[in-house]
């Protein structure tokens, strides 16, 4: 358990050391096919991502947690670069720490929400989900649910930025560990100011994901890989899961 919040401090201080050049101010610096290859890449980075199972938490339950992905920006680093006007420096990760925390309703729902502000950067995001288990899950039987999910960026004022997504996952519980896998859809709308010359982009990615929960009791922890659009992210999350 001690490696584990090791490996999550590690994770939490190199987010903060890896920003300091992702200040979006210049999207007026790229032309459209720039901004059209950043704003899929913000659509994987920035879109909903669970870190959790299948299975409802139930009326009474609760995750809350702190959580860093990273999501792998090559493909979009030269653009990212010139609308951060960080002097021609590579950005080929982008780190986004959040504080999510889920709450179980009655009929097998869960609600979900989190809030994320970059260190050193003008970015800001908050998302929710909705997600509903049609089977619950048991000592033989996966849990299956669908989840709707939306998030926001803020602080960026060139940019309106939000996505939308649809997801199916399947999970199964082993004693103290739960494996989960999904598919999914992000649907996301990239709409810059005026002022920056360019066009919004509107366009839909396909998404799939996989990970682990493992509950010690007090501690919770859950790690994640998901693919949406051509960009992967790795995600970690620490926390309570009752």
């Amino acid at each position: 358990m001690k490696k584990l919040l090791l490996l999550f401090c590690m994770l939490a201080c190199f987010t903060q050391s890896s920003l300091a050049a992702s200040n979006i101010t210049r999207l007026d610096l790229l032309n459209q096919a720039e901004f059209r290859i950043l704003s899929e890449d913000l659509g994987s980075a920035l879109s909903y991502k669970p870190i959790t199972p299948s299975e409802p938490l139930g009326i009474s339950g609760f995750d809350l947690g702190l959580e860093v992905t990273s999501t792998d920006m090559k493909r979009s680093s030269q653009a990212m670069s010139k609308a951060s006007n960080n002097n021609g420096s590579s950005i080929s990760n982008l780190y986004v720490p959040k504080l999510h925390i889920a709450k179980g309703l009655p009929f097998n729902l869960d609600i979900a929400a989190f809030y994320s502000s970059i260190p050193s950067t003008n970015i800001k995001l908050y998302g929710a989900e909705l997600r509903y288990a049609i089977l619950e899950g048991g000592v033989t039987s996966p849990a299956v649910a669908i989840r709707g999910s939306y998030t926001k960026l803020k602080g960026v004022t060139q940019l309106a930025f939000d996505t939308k997504g649809l997801d199916i996952s399947i999970s199964k519980g082993l004693a103290m560990f739960t494996p989960y896998v999904g598919i999914g859809r992000v649907y996301v709308n990239s709409t810059p100011d005026a002022t920056t010359g360019r066009t919004a982009e509107k366009f839909n990615q396909s998404k799939v994901f996989g990970g682990i929960n493992m509950n010690f009791g007090l501690t919770n922890f859950a790690l994640e890989l998901d693919k949406t659009g051509s960009a992967k992210s790795y995600g970690a999350k620490l926390g309570f899961r009752f």
